[in-house]
């Protein structure tokens, strides 16, 4: 589980928090003014993309708690071991593995080349799944990167309702406007604060850790791609370790590359 998120959050409310001060909270509460920024920016999300893709906006949420998702290291042995498999037993022998993965883009990765299809096909195939995939989380990041612009816009818009307001009342007989001029430009100022709060508290943080998903998924996809190709062109195990191992950090590299050398050179030519 990854709670880095909760954590910051809970850190930079807190800050905000200590910056204003307990005794001073009340100041900066106004119904209308939150109403206006966090309505208004959903409002305008909701107005800018579909239901099919807002109805999983709770999925997002889950994905932003749920920690790693993908095993790139893990991935590289099994991909190796298939690789050994397939050379020793023909790709036929993958079937049965296929079946013990849960995994639906790396299962059916290792069906297509069981299969027997044209190589070229196969990646041509994987890839359009690939780009289908990243269209996809485009589309979910970019919900609350739009967010992230429309609460500073929303913010802005209340605070020129409060300053109209203001400005009428400023007309009013008997200098009644006058008197209240502080809190009317307080509460106009307010929006403003959490217009910029909802946007850099929650909306950009959410989109840039969507992302870091997004890379992961990318990344593990496209090993797997590589993988099932070398596999298919019947690639010598310990080549297509070192080739899948060169889109990696150089600590899993050195990590990986210990562990076939103690292995004492099982991804050689059998």
């Amino acid at each position: 589980m990854d709670v880095s998120t909760l954590i910051g959050f809970i850190l930079a409310i807190g800050l905000c928090v200590w910056g204003i001060g307990t005794s001073k909270l009340g100041n900066f509460v106004d119904l209308q003014s939150l109403a206006i920024v966090v309505g208004g920016t959903i409002a305008a999300i909701v107005a800018s993309y579909p239901f099919r893709i807002l109805k999983d906006v709770p999925k997002h949420f889950a994905v932003l708690v749920r920690g790693k998702k993908y095993n790139i290291p893990k991935l590289v042995d099994q991909l190796v071991d298939f690789a050994m498999l397939a050379r020793q037993s023909g790709l036929l022998a993958l079937e049965e593995k296929a079946e013990e993965i849960k995994e639906p883009f790396f299962k059916q990765s290792i069906l297509m080349i069981v299969d027997a299809s044209d190589a070229e096909k196969v990646r041509e195939m994987l890839e359009k799944q690939m780009d289908d995939m990243m269209a996809r989380h485009d589309e979910v990041a970019g919900i609350y990167e739009k967010a992230s612009s429309y609460a500073p816009a929303f913010g802005m818009i209340g605070t020129l309702i409060g300053l109209i307001n203001m400005l009428k009342g400023l007309n009013l007989d008997g200098g009644g406007g006058a008197s209240s001029l502080g809190e009317d430009m307080s509460v106009a100022l307010i929006t403003t604060f959490y217009g910029s709060a909802f946007a850099n508290i929650f909306c950009q943080p959410i989109a840039k850790k969507l992302r870091i998903r997004q890379a992961e998924e990318e990344l593990y996809c496209t090993t797997v791609v590589e993988g099932i190709m070398g596999i298919q062109a019947g690639e010598n195990p310990s080549f297509l370790r070192e080739h899948l191992l060169s889109c990696m950090k150089q600590s899993q590299q050195k990590k990986l590359l210990l562990k076939a050398q103690k292995g004492g050179g099982e991804g050689g030519d059998k």
